[in-house]
């Protein structure tokens, strides 16, 4: 095979196990990003922590809020909640943030797909706790 041809074919297929390991490492953050509570499912995003922080600053403790699946849910400890979600919001953003720079380090497609191995052996030694 011709030699730029063959350099051409690596990139691609580097080029595609990098959008597909950015793509898996986005997906699992948003996984992440969802709190429970009082059988509601929200997503942590900084849309709910500003609307919660307002709801706090004008000194309301018991609110109802719309979960993901249009359920009103009654909050009955709002500060308690706002902890939670903006704990739940940086942890999940700074686990991201290291693992996205662990991606764009590697240059070679094994080197990205040995670093999702060990990120999966990783995520199932913390979700079988």
């Amino acid at each position: 095979m011709d030699e730029r041809l063959e350099k051409a074919l690596d990139f691609s297929n580097y080029m595609t196990t990098l959008n597909n390991q950015r793509r898996l490492l986005h997906e699992k953050f948003i996984e992440n990003c969802i709190h429970y509570i009082n059988g509601g499912k929200f997503t942590v995003d900084k849309e709910l922590i500003n609307f919660c922080q307002m709801l706090v600053s004008n000194k309301q403790q018991n609110v109802i809020l719309i979960d993901d699946n249009a359920t009103p849910i009654e909050v009955t400890d709002l500060e308690t909640f706002l902890e939670d979600v903006m704990d739940i919001y940086f942890t999940t953003t700074n686990k991201y943030f290291v693992k996205y720079n662990e991606i764009k380090k590697q240059r070679s497609v094994k080197g990205l797909i040995e670093l999702w191995h060990k990120a999966c052996y990783y995520l199932q030694i913390i979700t079988n706790r």
